[in-house]
C-alpha cells in the first residue's frame, strides 16, 4: 500500500488521470499550479488541458489497450562494454535515440540496437533521456528527483520523479521512477505512450 503522502497517479477505466500530492506539474510555458487532487485529461478532447473537464464521457472514451499494440518484450542486445535492454511495447517514439546517436540505434536495420557503435558514454547520455524508460542500461542507476510530470508540447505526460502508477500493469523490464502516459486519447498500449500523437497529429496550443 502506498505511503498517503506520496504522489500517485491512478489511471480510471475510460476516464482521467486522478493524481494526489503532486507538488510539480509544468508545461512549456512554465509551472502550472496544483491542487492536492487532479485529474488530468487522457481523452485528448478536454477544453480546460491538461484538466479533465468531463468531455471523455461524451465521446465515450475507452482507455483498452488495443490487440494492435507492439507486445511487451523486453530484448536484449550484448556489446563488449555495456549492454542495452529494450521494449519496444512501452515506447513512446519521442526520437532521441535515433535522432541523435543514429550509429546505435539503426532504424529500419536488423538488428536495430549496435552496442559497440558508441563510447559508453555516448549511450549512457542517450538512454537517460529515454522518456518512457524503453531503453535502460543494464547497471546503470537511475537519476533522482522530485515528483514531476512535464506536459509535453502536443505530446504525453512525461513522468519522472517516481510518483507511483497504481493500478497499471507494467512492461518488461520497465522503471518505476520514469515513464509517458498518453494524453491524445490515441495510444493502443494506454494507459502508456505509444507515439500515436504523431500521427494523429494531436495539437495542443495552450500547452
Amino acid at each position: 500500500m502506498s505511503d498517503s503522502q506520496n504522489p500517485t497517479i491512478l489511471p480510471k477505466s475510460n476516464g482521467p488521470l486522478f493524481v494526489t500530492n503532486l507538488k510539480n506539474l509544468a508545461n512549456r510555458n512554465g509551472p502550472i499550479e496544483t491542487k492536492p487532487t487532479m485529474a488530468l485529461c487522457r481523452c485528448g478532447k478536454s477544453s480546460k488541458k491538461p484538466f479533465c473537464d468531463g468531455t471523455h464521457k461524451t465521446i465515450e472514451f475507452s482507455t483498452a489497450k488495443a490487440e494492435s499494440r507492439v507486445r511487451d518484450r523486453r530484448d536484449e542486445y550484448v556489446g563488449a562494454t555495456v549492454t542495452i535492454h529494450d521494449n519496444r511495447g512501452i515506447c513512446a517514439h519521442a526520437g532521441h535515440c535515433t535522432d541523435e546517436l543514429p550509429a546505435v540505434f539503426r532504424m529500419r536495420k536488423k538488428p536495430w540496437i549496435d552496442p559497440d557503435a558508441a563510447s559508453p558514454e555516448e549511450i549512457t547520455a542517450i538512454v537517460r533521456k529515454c522518456p518512457s524508460g524503453a531503453l535502460s542500461l543494464a547497471g546503470l542507476m537511475e537519476e533522482g528527483g522530485e515528483p514531476s510530470i512535464f506536459v509535453a508540447p502536443d505530446g504525453p505526460y512525461i513522468v519522472t520523479g517516481g510518483p507511483e502508477l497504481l493500478e497499471t500493469e507494467r512492461g518488461q523490464g520497465a522503471s518505476m521512477r520514469h515513464y509517458t502516459l498518453c494524453r491524445c486519447g490515441h495510444s493502443r498500449n494506454k494507459p502508456f505512450c505509444d507515439g500515436s500523437h504523431w500521427s494523429e497529429e494531436f495539437v495542443d496550443d495552450d500547452n
